[in-house]
């Protein structure tokens, strides 16, 4: 490993519009991948942001796919998984937290700790990986420092530990103190932030500090500093590592703000790549021999080529281009001849990947998500989640004329795990289920812009969709006979039970105790 560069790899989690992909234009930028940093929300500006690269991303203002970016910094390679923060896509953000090793939070100063926030931070806690937050938007008038950090506490169930502290916020928003360097930043609005803002001074006590904040600020953030080294835990690495602290800076990311502390500091700290549990064994990034998994499918990322992209994490040994790799649940053999690193969706042949690189793989079919791909050995990886969908809708082809294109695009689609098709045994009408409404848009803008197909939909009333075994195969034919109309088949063509209501689940569940219902498919 020692003759490698170094690399980290991380996700920005948040609930929408707490500036998470704002963030990740200010770090590309740092890493010196782009040189304009765009705005996601762009009515004036022309620039779009890197790593919404979706057409409706665009139009929306919002990301509805993770996008992979791997950039520079100070000789570290950084992959940084942007991930979409609207609940309604939160699958996609809960399979990229396991093919990450650290999370970084950002979180709204004036809105605080949102309920999306906690669901994320609950699977990077269930994993015990590390996080750090980055409180936002500081430029604008918010919630007091210390009660923002008290809610992270309370709400996030996180033990904080700020490594910056903010002077004033909105109009008397003045900079940050830099705990972890000891500098003062000075905040400098709508100015590209360069090192002359950057003042050193170890000594809080010193006069120096009055000649840059003025006499009332300065003794606020002295009392303020001293009250945070009494009352929050000294930083220690290995606290960080084992995700038992949780590192705070603030900033504002639009101004380029307090993002390069952030920067700085997680380069330093943050955790090598890490190894991975499968049922077999626990996989050592040191190991020669390579294995990774496939988190996430995409199709079309360029819309010319209907491609479909495997994004596969790199857990041990070295990925080459061109060599033959096992896919264990087919237990095949496949080459690669043109294996990307991405920068969002510009894509660059490579030649080798290694641990804690993300490798994005052309796919014909072969692949889903949770596949294991090694030089041989037979492994599954553990904790990669599927849902249960919570909405459902018949989908109706439109245009007769495109069915073949309808029929390709949802396989395709349903391949991504945006959504579920479950096709009705009695009538074999098309059911999309997913976890959240905006997915159905989603679904209709991307056949209809990606597959040049049109479809409608109409609403079911489903509660659940449980899929279906018995070991008493008599069991099994009884119920198929008796529940015929609410029986439909997944795409993989496993038998699922769609209940109407929670009453009427419950009652199917106890007439039939030999039938096991489970909310999610499993392999």
């Amino acid at each position: 490993m020692a003759e490698k560069q170094p690399r980290r790899t991380f996700a920005i989690i948040s609930h929408p519009d707490a500036g998470k992909t704002t963030l990740t234009e200010k770090l590309l930028l740092f890493g010196g991948a782009i040189q304009v940093a765009g705005a996601v929300k762009s009515n004036k500006i022309k620039k779009h942001a890197t790593s919404d690269f979706m057409e409706i991303e665009r139009q929306r203002g919002i990301s509805v796919a993770t996008s992979v970016m791997a950039f520079e910094y100070k000789n570290v390679l950084i992959n940084l998984l942007d991930t979409p923060g609207h609940q309604d896509f939160a699958e996609d953000t809960y399979r990229t937290l396991t093919a990450v090793d650290s999370a970084v939070v950002v979180i709204d100063v004036a809105k605080g700790v949102e309920t999306q926030t906690e669901k994320l931070v609950e699977v990077c806690r269930m994993r015990s990986t590390p996080m750090m937050v980055f409180i936002n938007k500081l430029d604008r008038e918010g919630k007091d420092a210390f009660d923002l950090l008290d809610e992270v506490e309370k709400k996030l169930n996180l033990h904080v530990t700020p490594l910056s502290w903010p002077i004033g916020m909105g109009s008397r928003f003045q900079g940050v103190y830099n705990l972890f360097e000891k500098k003062l930043n000075l905040f400098k609005p709508h100015q590209k932030q360069g090192e002359d803002e950057t003042i050193v001074i170890e000594d809080l006590e010193s006069s120096e500090l009055e000649k840059h904040i003025g006499e009332s600020a300065a003794n606020t953030l002295r009392e303020e500093l001293h009250t945070v080294t009494s009352v929050y835990p000294t930083f220690a690495m290995k606290d960080y590592l084992d995700g038992k602290i949780c590192p705070v800076f603030f900033g504002s990311a639009v101004n380029n703000f307090g993002v390069k502390e952030l920067l700085d500091c997680f380069v330093q700290i943050s955790p090598e790549p890490l190894g991975r549990d499968t049922e077999e064994r626990h996989i050592n990034p040191g190991e020669k021999k390579f294995t990774g998994f496939v988190f996430k499918i995409h199709a079309n990322i360029d819309p010319k080529h209907r491609d479909r992209i495997a994004f596969v994490r790199v857990v041990s040994g070295t990925f080459e281009r061109g060599k033959p790799y096992r896919l264990v649940r087919q237990d095949k053999d496949l080459r690669f001849s043109n294996p990307y690193s991405f920068m969002a969706a510009k894509k660059e042949v490579v030649d080798e990947a290694f641990p804690g690189d993300i490798v994005g793989l052309y796919d014909s079919g072969n692949f889903k998500i949770g596949d294991a791909i090694t030089e041989g050995e037979s492994l599954h990886f553990k904790g990669i989640p599927s849902f249960s969908p919570e909405q459902f809708r018949y989908i109706l082809n439109t245009n007769p004329l495109k069915t073949k294109q309808l029929n390709k695009g949802i396989e395709q689609l349903m391949d991504e795990g945006v959504a579920q098709l479950f096709t009705k045994e009695d009538s074999g009408r098309k059911i999309i289920g997913t976890v959240g409404a905006l997915q159905f848009d989603v679904i209709q803008y991307r056949l209809e812009h990606e597959y040049g197909a049109s479809c409608t939909y109409e609403p079911i009333s489903l509660h659940k969709a449980c899929w279906i075994d018995s070991k008493d195969p008599t069991a099994l034919t009884e119920f198929m006979q008796r529940r015929k109309k609410d029986l439909a088949q997944d795409k993989d063509g496993k038998l699922v039970y769609l209940a109407e209501s929670p009453w009427t689940l419950r009652t199917v569940m106890e007439s039939h105790p030999k039938i096991e219902f489970r909310y999610k498919s499993e392999e």
